[in-house]
């Protein structure tokens, strides 16, 4: 599959240099299904590149066949002639949202199953994620408030019952040996890296139903006592040297309508979460230390909008409190991207950020699927669909987890991009894990998205980043080789032929 499509590269009339980096360690998983294995001593990592000179691009590319982060160094010379080629259309004069970054979340259950690994393997996993230059570069972390279902046990942190002075509250033993140690690290890697917060719940006894779980509300008589509370976590995390950019305003609140749902969850409507926005959570956050972190709205479906936050935002004190909107990608399946159009349309000065995204939950099985290209597929027709729909970002769930897509407290096992096995102290990097590489090594904090056109069968974003590149992001859905000329009117015309059921990132000078 390799010599072929170095063959197919040097017919279309290029000179190409394969970029030297670390490649994939493949093991086949099943029939065909692919994991790169990464140990104490070695893992695949991307090379350092300059920003290519005027005439010179560099493709990375990862497909089904077996590529992984292939790297490219081409030199256009004027070949464009299959007339049976896609035509996609750059246009930079035409600019949209500027990118803030991609993550994942440092749950304790991803620490748990990084910690199950040696220090040198940890290590490399953790580079893996957040080394800006051999690893994937994130710029985006989303830091638990308390526990979630990707806990052993529920807890908040003050289950003392009524409690209304909080002076039991305190971060618990999982916040000390598996978040802050990583978070900590990943700052070591690369300290541009941003935190958003979120809680599950309240401590049950501030809520209606006394429980971690289940048909349960913030009780109005402790709406300031739980934005204190909110505050003596970003006090308690800002005395490890970490600081929260933003804070949502609640996980997943339509999960408390869920029938004997088991996950923690405290529910809102768009009506009293204004009210605790603009009476509480707001007020108190302008008058704290920590003024500069960002309120984030919802942190829930996107089916929900756009009649969500316009119910929100007819509180005008909540809509001047709040800087954006957080989604989940859960049931896109029944809503279209146009509602977060629809959403930037109508408040254009809101941010839109994917908060959330993870493949085997509900009834989908199997829950880990090692080596799965649909799973990795999947991930990247959503980014790319959430870019070109004013997304700033996008974040994945679980950092890694394990063989089983645990641990969880209550059994809601789902898929990750890493999976560990400390019986090997290895892990495996899943076709999910490339799908976010395409963007997150390449397309920077302070990147805009421009237009670009796509076509059925070749999916594309394309952005300008602060180092004056042009990132083009392809995804080719087809199972057999498809030709694409990529037209900018600054430049040549550039034809490449993409591998069947690939996905692409093209760069080239602005």
């Amino acid at each position: 599959m390799r010599n072929r499509y170095l063959t197919t590269v040097l017919l279309l009339g290029f000179f190409v240099v394969k970029g030297k980096a670390n490649e994939c360690v493949a093991r086949t998983v099943g029939t065909d299904a692919i994991v790169c294995v990464c140990n104490a001593t070695y893992c695949d990592s991307t090379p350092e590149t300059e920003v290519p000179e005027n005439g010179n691009l560099y493709w990375y590319v990862s497909s089904k066949g077996g590529l992984r982060m292939s790297l490219s160094t081409l030199q256009a010379t004027n070949s464009c002639r299959n007339s049976n080629s896609t035509v996609l259309d750059i246009d930079t004069s035409k600019r949209y949202q500027t990118i803030f970054g991609y993550g994942a979340a440092f749950t304790d259950s991803a620490g748990m199953n990084i910690g199950t690994l040696s220090q040198a393997t940890q290590d490399q996993l953790m580079r893996a994620y957040f080394d800006p230059v051999m690893g994937s570069g994130y710029l985006l972390g989303r830091i638990p408030i308390g526990g979630t279902d990707f806990s052993t046990r529920p807890y908040t942190y003050d289950d003392v019952p009524n409690d209304v002075s909080l002076q039991n509250f305190s971060l618990a033993p999982e916040d000390y040996n598996y978040k802050i140690p990583y978070i900590k690290k990943a700052l070591q890697l690369n300290p541009n890296v941003k935190f958003v917060s979120c809680a599950w719940s309240a401590p049950p006894w501030m809520k209606t139903n006394d429980k971690i779980n289940g048909f349960g509300f913030l009780r109005t008589d402790f709406y300031q006592l739980y934005v204190n509370y909110l505050l003596k976590f970003l006090d308690a995390y800002a005395n490890q040297g970490i600081q929260i950019w933003g804070i949502s305003t609640g996980n997943e609140p339509l999960d408390a309508l869920v029938p004997q749902g088991r996950i923690n969850t405290m529910g809102w409507t768009p009506g009293t979460m204004g009210d605790w926005i603009a009476n509480n959570l707001g007020p108190s956050l302008e008058k704290s230390v920590h003024n500069k972190t960002l309120i984030l709205a919802m942190d829930d479906q996107r089916i929900l909008l756009p009649w969500f936050i316009e119910q929100l935002y007819q509180n005008k004190a909540a809509e001047k409190y709040t800087s954006g909107t957080a989604v989940h990608w859960y049931s896109d399946f029944l809503v279209p991207a146009t509602v977060l159009n629809s959403t930037h349309n109508a408040f254009p000065n809101k941010f839109i950020l994917l908060t959330e995204a993870s493949i085997g939950s509900g009834l989908e099985f199997p829950k880990v699927s090692l080596g799965s290209w649909n799973r990795g597929q999947r991930y990247m027709l959503s980014i790319i669909e959430y870019m070109n729909n004013w997304s700033i970002g996008w974040l994945d769930w679980n950092l890694a987890l394990n063989s089983q897509g645990g641990p969880n407290w209550i059994n809601n096992f789902v898929d990750s991009p890493i999976i560990v096995n400390p019986e090997r102290d290895e892990f495996y990097k899943q076709p999910m894990y490339y799908a976010l590489k395409h963007f997150s090594r390449f397309v920077n904090r302070g990147s805009v998205r421009v237009s670009i056109t796509d076509s059925n069968h070749v999916k594309s974003t394309a952005f300008v980043t602060p180092n004056k590149e042009v990132v083009v992001v392809l995804y080719n859905n087809r199972n057999e080789p498809t030709n694409v000329t990529l037209k900018d009117s600054n430049k040549e015309p550039v034809c490449l032929e993409l591998p069947a059921d690939s996905m692409n990132t093209i760069i080239y000078a602005l």
